[in-house]
């Protein structure tokens, strides 16, 4: 049975797409007509593609795993935070923290800082800052509460995305794939439903549209986590059925008959089992040190006697040893070779090179010149 009707979707605006020249061709399965410039959406695919959208929801929920809503327009903010707290699952209605999914281990650490600031202001550390401090962490604070405070819970990440208007959450979509996380939409007509692994033909700007889909999908996985709580339920009570079944069951042992030997008491026995019990332990500790004394013992005169005779023995071959001198080695004596004197080179002398004397230079003595007196002026 489906989990709505034809007439409930008709009475929301389901039904109603965008503008014809806005159309994206790739929504052209899901478009049953075009009406005053404004294309129709086949509402019985619609019908199909919630029901397929609620299993997978519903299967996910059952398994304990955790999907994240994502709705940052105006008309689907508080019906996204209302719906989604209502199962207890993570969401986003503020702005989507870039890298969220792909750099997960950064935005914990923002989470971590709320808690610490948290617990600051339980523990009384908050109170002991100075007034502007005390102004800075609650500005943080609070910023941090408005962007991270609705994932506080999500300790991994997310098993699957339930987004609104794919075209303004591109960045979460193309993230999502990126990390092959499921993703689930309301798709319009302007949109593309390639990207997209569950697709909800559906009027995303409206509000009640928007709401009777979000109930849909809540719903399902309510069922989810209340059949989980089910399974939980019996699990823990199996294990005591079995224990009282095997107590029901259990085969009654008759008495013993008594015998002659109930009269002897315990302490009677351990006495008369103690002499036995002594020399077996003796026996058991020290079973190869008896043999060993015994071969010992058997063996040592014939080794006393074969040391004896080989000693004389031993003493020749030592004598001889010592007397035998290795021969000696002759040694060859290379002959002299003889050293012929190197002949005298005989040595020219030099003949001595007469040199004459430079010529005296005649020196002229320079002519007085005659000054003429100056004449004198009138």
């Amino acid at each position: 049975m489906p989990r709505t009707n034809f007439q409930d979707l008709l009475d929301a605006g389901v039904h109603f797409g965008h503008l014809k020249r806005k159309w994206n061709p790739k929504m052209a399965p899901y478009i049953f007509m075009e009406k005053n410039g404004i294309h129709i959406i086949d509402l019985h695919k619609t019908v199909i593609k919630i029901d397929e959208a609620a299993n997978v929801m519903k299967q996910l929920a059952r398994a304990g795993r955790k999907i994240l809503f994502v709705a940052t327009k105006k008309q689907a903010k508080d019906i996204v935070s209302e719906k989604a707290l209502a199962v207890n699952m993570p969401y986003v209605t503020e702005r989507w923290p870039g890298g969220m999914l792909t750099n997960f281990p950064t935005i914990r650490k923002a989470v971590k800082k709320m808690n610490t600031i948290d617990k600051m202001m339980t523990d009384g550390t908050f109170e002991t800052l100075a007034k502007r401090e005390k102004l800075q962490v609650t500005r943080q604070r609070a910023k941090l509460e408005k962007n991270l405070g609705s994932i506080a819970d999500l300790n991994r990440l997310p098993s699957a995305l339930f987004i609104i208007d794919i075209q303004k959450e591109m960045n979460a979509v193309k993230e999502a794939n990126r990390l092959n996380i499921p993703v689930i939409a309301m798709v319009d007509t302007c949109c593309d439903p390639g990207p997209i692994d569950y697709v909800i033909p559906a009027n995303d700007d409206a509000a009640k549209s928007i709401s009777l889909v979000m109930d849909v999908i809540c719903q399902a996985i309510s069922e989810g986590l209340s059949e989980r709580k089910l399974e939980k339920e019996k699990e823990g009570s199996a294990p005591e059925s079995k224990e009282s079944y095997s107590d029901n069951n259990s085969k009654k042992i008759r008495p013993r008959k008594p015998s002659k030997f109930d009269d002897i008491t315990e302490e009677e026995e351990v006495k008369a089992e103690a002499p036995a019990v002594k020399a077996d332990t003796k026996a058991a500790a020290h079973p190869a040190k008896a043999e060993v004394k015994a071969e010992v013992k058997a063996e040592a005169p014939a080794v006393v006697a074969a040391v004896a005779a080989a000693a004389p023995v031993v003493a020749e071959e030592v004598k001889e040893v010592a007397v035998e001198v290795t021969p000696e080695v002759p040694v060859e004596v290379t002959p002299e070779v003889a050293v012929e004197p190197a002949p005298e080179v005989p040595v020219e002398a030099v003949p001595e090179v007469a040199v004459e004397p430079a010529p005296e230079v005649p020196v002229e003595a320079n002519p007085e010149v005659a000054v003429e007196p100056a004449p004198e002026k009138e």
